[in-house]
């Protein structure tokens, strides 16, 4: 039975070296007790060195993997390391193995370790111990890691603070830096650390850059855990700065401006855009619809196909937007969709000529696809831009009732395109409060297949047509 005791200070290159020895003489885990000075010694194990052979293989990876999780303070850690590396020099592949449970522990140890070393970095807090005529001057800290992360993290301290001297001292090890020489020493108790005289006016700036109404205490606590507070001179503000947030939260609300900011100008000013301004006389809508830009639309469609009919209409009829042959006739309803609907509301005694006739989305959305335009639903984007020649279209017509056909009209009219099929035979509103019947778009009949779904949902969509027509008689 071997014995390998790895030293506080050190400890990353002793266990590697130690690690090294005994697997290049091919002594398996269980043949070693592993611990570290303070471990109670083994009456049976020996720490003489093993005899040598050519040492393995091993991935870098693990290499990295190890330097870290040495300074974990799990008293396990050398030997589950070492139980690894024995699997790991005749299966390369376990590195890379994510269901591998000892793996998976040792991966967490890593992360643990890398933490507390992050929570070193932020929390360790100098003051200054040393004579003001000092050539160098001169500070002191005491941290409690919860891992031995002193010596791993030192480096970063002395990037950081090179220009002066210091030491941070906790339980394990001291990390000590003069004149440019960092060392360790055995830890020590907590030191009589003097006062700062900058202390307060960091406690002042801590207090007035904490923002009561973006308070999370949980969020807080998972970055700056309670166990760090002792040794943190802003920390002894934290609690009433709890206290006291919901109040300031509500000060700083009463107090709130009661005009919008500067940046609202602009907010506002784009929101206008959407809003229907077009007050020009009636001959020249039709005109303005077709000179029309606002959305990207413009660039691939024929033409712009604006409304149609008697502009003191009862009756205005809204379709989604003009498919392959109203972009090429430039007028609305006079492809298949359209002559449907001649047809249906031929049966129910509705006369389209005394209607207007339009669409939700005055250009054609297609992608082309051979020689063929498949049709493309207009999205929220080109339907809300949209709206602003449809409200002119409204306001110029005054209708008794508006007949919706389908998702894209519902939702130019009314804000909602959704549940057309639960909600059509209803009057809506819009918001300027027209009455607005919601229906099918005939092109939903045309799509479907089956003889009988298609009868039943041609029925429904001359129920509402009838209805239209009897509301505005």
């Amino acid at each position: 039975m071997q014995r390998a005791v790895i030293p506080a200070i050190g400890a990353a290159t002793a266990w590697r070296d130690a690690a090294r020895q005994y697997l290049a003489a091919g002594v398996p885990p269980e043949q070693i007790i592993w611990g570290d000075s303070a471990a109670a010694p083994d009456l049976f194990a020996t720490s003489a060195a093993p005899a040598a052979r050519a040492v393995p293989a091993v991935p870098r990876s693990f290499v990295s993997m190890a330097q870290t999780v040495v300074w974990h303070n799990d008293p396990e850690r050398f030997a589950r390391l070492y139980a690894f590396l024995w699997r790991l020099k005749d299966a390369p592949y376990l590195m890379t193995d994510r269901g591998d449970a000892e793996l998976s522990r040792l991966r967490q140890m890593e992360k643990d370790v890398r933490r507390c070393q992050h929570k070193m970095k932020a929390f360790v807090r100098f003051r200054e111990i040393g004579a003001p005529d000092a050539p160098r001057r001169s500070f002191a800290a005491w941290f409690e890691p919860t891992h031995h992360t002193v010596e791993p993290t030192a480096d970063f301290f002395v990037r950081r603070f090179s220009d002066m001297d210091w030491r941070i001292v906790t339980p394990d090890v001291t990390a000590v830096f003069e004149d440019g020489t960092l060392s360790f020493q055995d830890g020590q108790a907590k030191p009589d650390l003097p006062e700062d005289a900058s202390e307060q006016l960091w406690i002042t700036y801590f207090r007035n850059i904490f923002n009561p109404a973006r308070l999370k205490v949980k969020a807080m606590q998972s970055e700056m855990p309670k166990k760090y507070w002792k040794n943190m001179p802003e920390a002894a503000s934290i609690r009433d700065l709890i206290a006291e947030a919901p109040a300031r939260a509500r000060a700083m609300a009463e107090a709130a401006p009661s005009l919008p900011p500067a940046r609202m100008a602009s907010v506002q000013a784009q929101l206008a855009t959407y809003a229907s301004a077009w007050d020009g006389p009636q001959q020249e809508l039709p005109a303005a619809i077709a000179a029309c830009t606002r959305c990207p639309l413009y660039k691939n469609a024929t033409q712009a196909v604006p409304g149609e009919g008697p502009t003191d209409a009862a009756l205005m009829i809204v379709g989604e937007q003009p498919g392959d042959r109203e972009d090429l006739t430039g007028r609305p309803f006079v492809g298949p969709a359209g002559q449907l609907f001649d047809q249906v509301a031929g049966t129910v005694g509705l006369d389209r000529r005394q209607a207007y006739v339009t669409n939700a989305v005055k250009h054609f959305k297609f992608v082309p696809r051979g020689k063929r335009r498949i049709h493309q639903r207009p999205d929220t984007t080109e339907i809300t831009h949209c709206r602003w020649w449809l409200e002119a279209e409204v306001a110029l017509v005054k209708p008794k009732l508006i007949l919706a056909m389908g998702a894209t009209a519902a939702e130019a009219l009314t804000g909602d395109g959704t549940a057309i099929m639960a909600r059509r035979g209803q009057v809506t509103q819009t918001a300027a409060g027209q009455p607005v019947l919601i229906t099918l778009h005939p092109s939903y009949l045309l799509r479907l297949t089956d003889a009988q779904a298609k009868a039943e949902a041609t029925a429904l969509f001359a129920a509402d047509l009838a209805t239209a027509a009897r509301l505005t008689a």
